[in-house]
């Protein structure tokens, strides 16, 4: 008689498979909750304990871990190792249905404390998948609830699982406690502090990921792609779609730098962006009144881009977009008016919900040939951060707002980075070239005659003064950059020569 081994805590589908299992004439061996659970559906099970000789112990702790459950599990199909099990009286273990403890659904939930998420780490469950999924020449080991129809209707068919999907089983086991064990490290690295360890990174980067949205292609047709996530239950950008098209690479992009630049804002903000470089950022008191503003910023480069909002969408922000087209646009919620006007009117467009102040990610990952970069995300400045008057004219109230505004917003623009803003929006952005002057002189273009009276925000220092001189020439009136060249003293020359006020912040905000 074949014989299965039942340890589930999650128990979907677990008496429509124990009664299929039954009624093929397979034996059931289980123990607590899952035995429990089979016995109430009136189906006979034969105890962990009546196989092992040995009681549960420890609160329900050991149960499987036992040569008797083990040996059965781990035996090949072969002559010496069927003697073995004979010698024992073990008979062949040819099934294991297992699934585990919910460690990450525990550790994502507010206020748990390290002994109850220590108490979540599953051991015997871990361990019969793994012996299982070792042994999948001969075991099939179902992890997934979704796999148990597949797996007793192979039984039907064919008396046994077959080779190809035994292996495939033994993928997804192995996934699940690479997952699991993915996780139990990072919230130990997160919540445990090893004595004498100063390092922010780990000295081993693990994460597992599973696709999560199967995506048409990449950045060009021809180029397969997927969006990925550590959770197989997590949503694009940890938010809900509400209309439009499928959400595409580049959409996710966009709006992933979008929605960052609108959250680094407290007040009602509105971000443009297009290719990853922002197009147009401003503030108001209400988003239809900060809308204008920053499509001004560049009104030719925002058609096709993303918007991003940080308050919700209602129907003066909808109308206030009038007939640009816009890809996408992320809030965290939208006026059920707001969303059946957008849906109405912008069929295509892809409306994304996402809950405001999401958890940010606690590292950015980047691959290169051969390797992988890792870095902590760029929050804005250090606590303490604190800005210096090298200048001999100090900034006007009016020109230092300028100044705060455009510091955030060059944050969010690759480099080299250069923004002209006024005190609530962005007039002009250079970014993504490799020459600073270069990049400000996009600026400056893109801003036309709206650079008189600007403030000019660079994520870098001036290795030269004639950025400032042209600044200076256009009408720029204040410049906030790091400092730090040592071409430092030449640049504040020309900056007392032209009557302009310059801080140094003393912290560089590349993006590259």
């Amino acid at each position: 008689m074949p014989r299965a081994i039942l340890s589930v805590y999650d128990k979907t589908g677990l008496e429509e498979l124990g009664r299929g299992l039954v009624d093929l004439g397979w034996d059931l061996v289980a123990s607590g909750g899952t035995r429990r659970s089979l016995e109430m559906a009136g189906l006979a099970v034969t105890p962990v304990e009546r196989v092992t000789q040995a009681p549960e112990m420890l609160s329900g702790r050991v149960k499987t871990l036992h040569p008797a459950i083990h040996a059965p599990i781990l035996a090949r199909d072969t002559d010496e190792d069927m003697e073995t099990l004979a010698q024992f009286s073990y008979a062949p273990i040819d099934l294991v249905i297992c699934n585990l403890y919910p460690f990450q659904a525990t550790v994502a939930q507010q206020g748990v404390t390290l002994a109850e998420a220590i108490e979540q780490i599953d051991i015997g469950g871990v361990t019969l998948v793994r012996a299982a999924a070792k042994n999948f020449a001969r075991v099939a080991v179902v992890v997934e609830p979704a796999d148990y129809a597949v797996v007793l209707a192979a039984i039907r068919k064919n008396g046994k699982v077959g080779d190809d999907l035994r292996r495939q089983l033994a993928v997804k086991a192995f996934r699940l406690t690479r997952d699991y064990d993915t996780a139990i490290h990072a919230y130990l690295m997160g919540e445990v502090d090893a004595p004498g360890d100063t390092q922010s990174l780990p000295d081993v980067f693990s994460v597992g990921l599973t696709r999560v949205q199967e995506l048409r292609y990449g950045e060009n047709s021809h180029q397969q792609a997927g969006l990925y996530a550590i959770g197989a239950d997590e949503t694009p950008m940890g938010g809900e779609k509400l209309g439009g098209k499928p959400l595409s690479y580049n959409n996710l992009l966009d709006l992933d730098a979008a929605w960052r630049a609108a959250g680094a804002y407290e007040t009602p903000t509105v971000v443009i962006v297009k290719h990853l470089t922002p197009t147009g950022i401003a503030t108001a008191q209400s988003l239809a009144e900060a809308f204008p503003l920053a499509l001004a910023s560049d009104p030719v480069s925002a058609f096709g881009g993303v918007i991003a909002v940080n308050r919700q969408v209602d129907e003066a922000f909808v109308e206030a977009l009038g007939s640009l087209f816009v890809e996408a646009l992320a809030a965290p919620d939208f006026t059920p008016t707001a969303q059946q006007l957008l849906g109405d009117s912008r069929k295509n467009c892809r409306l994304i919900r996402i809950p405001p102040r999401q958890q940010a990610m606690p590292f950015e990952v980047r691959s290169i040939l051969h390797g992988f970069l890792v870095q902590q995300p760029d929050n804005g400045d250090p606590e303490g951060t604190t800005w210096q008057v090298v200048s001999e004219r100090k900034p006007t109230s009016n020109e230092l707002q300028a100044m705060r505004f455009g510091w955030i917003a060059v944050q969010h623009v690759k480099s080299n980075a250069v923004v002209l803003t006024l005190p609530h929006t962005t007039v002009g952005i250079g970014g993504g070239l490799p020459s600073r002057v270069d990049a400000t002189q996009l600026a400056i273009t893109k801003a036309g005659d709206r650079a008189q009276g600007a403030a000019l925000a660079s994520d870098a220092f001036f290795p030269f003064p004639d950025a400032i001189q042209l600044a200076a020439e256009a009408g720029v009136t204040a410049i906030v950059q790091p400092g730090g060249s040592i071409r430092d003293q030449e640049v504040i020359t020309v900056v007392n020569e032209a009557g302009l006020a310059m801080v140094f912040t003393g912290i560089r905000h590349f993006r590259h």
